[in-house]
């Protein structure tokens, strides 16, 4: 009798984006056949709030994703039905950021505004983009300062370009910060409200539904928080070192190669006395790990016995990833 796959245990995904499906403008081997392959819904949420639904959507369709607009959730998106729930609709906001911020206020029924239009809005929407000037987050500092209702879509202190990391949302958040005497309510990962939603578009419950993701900080940590069970996926940022690190809010229930590991089944993890298995693979921590098995089950599993030992107290987490091979 043949194993029932990981993703027809759930309900929904909802899967991030970059480091998972594409890395730049390229798509990440194997993801589009396997996303195309799945008959589980699957919403893409991403916390850049820089683009549109549909920009985002296009992108997913130019690699070949069969996908629709309603069916990406931006942070930028998440944040204005935050403040759409709250404020009368035309209520005029504030849009620092990209096209994305002031696309997912009009969308919403809210009124964008830009730093260069004058008047007093009743909230401030600040999302990343490539052009937000000094000048931009001045005008949100008065405005925020002045008494409005302040709304960050993440707070991402870098991102991810072809150049290496720089400055993302967050940094811009921060800088914004430092000139009032309040904290923003921030929406996206690792956050639940960006989750939350999403689940609510897959129309299930968070329970049935699996997050996955390449970050623990963002994807995972914002799973564990709403409820959602977790998948880190090996093709982006962080890797099993990282994951043997992470403290339990970002430990990830699954961990897999990429995301054709959606349609394999899934090998439910044991305890053999000192040893935890994962399929045909063992492993423990005595003085070092040791590891019988190879390929991602003897990867889990090691996952498995070094986390215990964290638990356990036997070994410091800040030393967990000097455990792994090459950590």
């Amino acid at each position: 009798m043949s194993l029932p796959t990981l993703v027809s245990q759930y309900d929904g995904l909802v899967c991030d984006l970059d480091g998972v499906v594409y890395a730049g403008p390229g798509a990440i081997p194997h993801a589009v056949e396997a996303l195309n392959a799945l008959r589980t819904p699957v919403v893409f949420a991403t916390n850049n709030a820089s683009r549109t639904p549909g920009d985002v959507g296009d992108h997913l369709r130019s690699l070949g994703v069969r996908t629709t607009d309603e069916m990406v959730l931006t942070s930028s998106l998440a944040a204005a039905h935050a403040l759409a729930a709250d404020l009368p609709q035309g209520s005029e906001v504030l849009a620092v950021g990209g096209p994305g911020v002031a696309a997912a206020l009009r969308l919403v029924g809210l009124q964008p505004r830009s730093t260069r239009d004058e008047g007093w809005p009743v909230a401030v929407l600040q999302g990343y983009g490539a052009d937000v000037t000094a000048t931009d987050l001045a005008v949100a500092a008065h405005v925020v300062r002045a008494g409005a209702r302040w709304v960050a879509t993440n707070d991402d202190l870098t991102l991810p370009t072809e150049r290496g990391p720089a400055p993302g949302n967050g940094s811009l958040v921060r800088a914004v910060r430092l000139a009032v005497d309040v904290d923003p309510e921030v929406i996206g990962k690792p956050y639940p409200p960006m989750y939350a939603m999403a689940a609510r578009v897959l129309d299930a419950r968070p329970d049935r539904v699996l997050a996955v993701g390449d970050r623990l900080e963002t994807d995972i940590e914002g799973a564990v928080a709403t409820g959602l069970a977790s998948a880190l996926v090996l093709t982006g940022v962080h890797g099993p070192a990282d994951a043997a690190a992470a403290p339990p809010t970002r430990r990830p229930v699954h961990v897999l190669e990429d995301l054709r590991g959606l349609h394999e089944p899934y090998p439910e993890g044991r305890r053999d006395g000192d040893w935890f298995v994962r399929g045909r693979a063992r492993a423990r921590v005595a003085d070092t790990l040791e590891v019988v098995g190879s390929g991602m089950d003897g990867l889990r599993a090691g996952l498995d016995a070094v986390w215990a030992a964290v638990d356990a107290g036997r070994v410091r987490r800040e030393d967990a990833a000097g455990l792994w091979p090459n950590g």
